[in-house]
């Protein structure tokens, strides 16, 4: 057996708690938790102790001059990814990152000049990629056993309270980057595009409807992909019968997807067209039963450490995702396609998802029902 890898968590909050601890926790013979860090010393200490673990800081230079960790966790509100993925990087530590992975596409580029071939690498937190039936069905795309890929429907319908949005750094562009496109419906649109690939068009609706945001409450979005696929992207806040659903039909079969947070062989549904060899169809399902968590995630992240590889969700891989939601909102912005090709440098929503003027996104997504800004 390898020496465990030494890990540190950055930020305190609750999805530490409820996701990357117990994740590291479970694999327990691979990895040694060294220490964590909070702006909020006290909340710091107390996790530790609940935690066991060792060392605790307010900040995460003095972390890593002290702790030395093979890989970072940062656990952190969106605003504060940049500087602790960089300074982690920098000191040689590969990071494992809570998504979205940077609040523009100026922000994920500047941060990928501090990975080095070989590693240090950043991955981002996208579990869903990494159940077993998405993974099973990722094989049967790739050798084209369920035909060509032609229809998708992408739904994140979620409910937040008004109260939700009382944490001063929610509903900001400056501070979250977007609303449920970016913060919410992300995971479900990478899952999309980690089996559809490469998309090269998207026309997008967005609007705040009913909740006290500068973003976004609900977008919809129509989206072609490379290979003439279609999709539909619905994201919404206001949804009071929650559902994260996926539906992808093929030449030959048609599969589906529905949970909330997360999903096992259970929530899934295989279904071949009256064309499709059953004897063939019944061996499409999953042999094993993996359900999508940060455990399945970190796992595989593990072994691409002990490796020197680039993990998934990392690099292009990982960027692909921010690069549809930059262009969704600039096609609600401006009330067009936009084009994958357009997301160049030189345009406004490379360097911000409200584009130049985050207050006259925000000004144009409160229009009342009916106005341009929601027309195709």
């Amino acid at each position: 057996m390898s020496d465990p890898v030494r890990v540190a968590v950055v930020g305190a909050g609750a999805i530490a708690r409820a996701c990357h601890l117990p994740a590291l926790r479970s694999m327990a013979a691979a990895v040694e938790v060294v220490a964590l860090c909070d702006v909020d010393l006290e909340a710091a200490r107390r996790l530790a102790d609940e935690w066991n673990i060792p060392r605790h800081y307010a900040g995460i230079d003095q972390l890593l001059a002290d702790a030395s960790p093979d890989l970072v966790i940062v656990s952190t509100p969106p605003s504060a990814h940049r500087a602790p993925v960089t300074a982690a990087l920098d000191a040689g530590a590969w990071v494992w990152c809570e998504k979205p992975p940077a609040l523009s596409l100026a922000e994920y580029d500047d941060i990928a000049l501090h990975e080095r071939a070989g590693g240090p690498y950043v991955s981002y937190v996208f579990q869903h990629r990494f159940g077993s039936a998405a993974r099973r069905l990722r094989e049967l795309i790739a050798t084209g056993t369920l035909g060509s890929p032609l229809v998708a429907l992408c739904n994140t319908l979620w409910y937040r309270s008004h109260e939700y949005f009382e944490v001063p750094w929610r509903g900001r562009w400056d501070t979250e980057g977007g609303g449920p496109t970016m913060g919410h419906g992300i995971h479900q649109i990478d899952l999309m595009l980690s089996l559809l690939g490469d998309w090269n068009e998207v026309v997008a609706a967005a609007a705040t409807l009913d909740r006290k945001t500068e973003t976004e409450d609900v977008s919809f979005a129509i989206v072609r992909f490379e290979s003439g696929a279609i999709a539909s992207v619905t994201n919404s806040l206001l949804s009071p019968r929650e559902t994260s659903s996926l539906r992808f039909d093929f030449t030959h079969a048609t599969v589906e997807v529905e949970h909330l947070y997360g999903y096992n062989n259970a929530n899934w549904r295989w279904t071949p067209s009256a064309s499709a060899d059953p004897v063939a169809a019944a061996a499409w399902q999953p042999t094993e039963d993996v359900a999508s968590s940060h455990a399945a995630q970190l796992r595989r992240l593990l072994d691409n450490y002990r490796r020197g590889e680039r993990p998934e969700a990392s690099g292009a891989d990982g960027r692909r995702v921010l690069e549809f939601v930059a262009g969704l909102y600039q096609s609600a912005f401006e009330g067009r396609p936009v084009r994958r090709s357009e997301l160049g440098s030189s345009n406004p929503f490379y360097r911000s998802m409200a584009g130049g003027s985050a207050a006259e996104f925000t000004d144009l997504l409160k229009l009342t029902k009916g106005e341009a800004h929601v027309q195709y």
